[in-house]
């Protein structure tokens, strides 16, 4: 069982950029590994370390300003190949969820089957979010998901969103598909008596 995600709040790092593919998310020579540890500190590796492994001061998530577990990406986020690392990249970082105008669908489904929360946003309230966050980086945002909606808090912006109704129980309740599964498990079992 995972951390249930109901109410987050929390301050974002903003990532301005369209068409971000998931070989820039996690690149290839980094996925070797089979488990989903330790993805993190390669997440955006070529934009935040340059080839001597220092970090590149002008990108985002080297800059001390920026934090949190929200990451507001460019509109269609995830793109290219469907790997799964890219969210366990993401995941790893400690991002709980990201909002875009646009997922590519493997990468948003991808990112539910790793606990981290797609939220699509309409272009206008992106562009706002971004304008809030570059003002004042200390601005949080509210994401609810019992009631689909995320909240710019210092201005009360907010909109609603859209989401699987299985995915978000799932989400609501830290379970992955096997344990939600499981734990129906005495019905299930009732059940497979009762036709027997």
């Amino acid at each position: 069982m995972k951390e249930k995600f109901n109410i987050l709040v929390s301050t974002a790092v903003p990532l301005p950029i369209e068409n971000v593919d998931t070989d820039q998310i996690i690149p290839a020579r980094f996925l070797k590994a089979t488990t989903r540890e330790g993805f993190g500190e390669n997440l955006f590796r070529d934009w935040r370390y340059d080839e001597n492994n220092n970090p590149k001061s002008d990108f985002v998530l080297n800059d001390p300003r920026f934090k949190g577990n929200i990451l507001v990406a460019g509109k269609n986020f995830g793109c290219g190949s469907s790997r799964e690392h890219a969210a366990w990249a993401i995941s790893d970082y400690g991002f709980r969820a990201v909002v875009s105008s646009f997922f590519a669908d493997i990468h948003k489904n991808n990112e539910l089957n790793n606990f981290v929360l797609p939220v699509v946003v309409t272009d206008e309230f992106l562009a706002k979010l971004f304008q809030r966050i570059g003002e004042d980086p200390s601005t949080e945002i509210e994401i609810d998901l019992p009631a689909q909606k995320i909240t710019i808090l210092r201005t009360g912006e907010s909109q609603e969103f859209d989401i699987n109704p299985y995915k978000k129980e799932c989400l609501m309740n830290g379970l992955d598909d096997i344990e939600y599964l499981l734990r129906d498990k005495e019905d299930i079992e009732k059940f497979e008596k009762q036709r027997n």
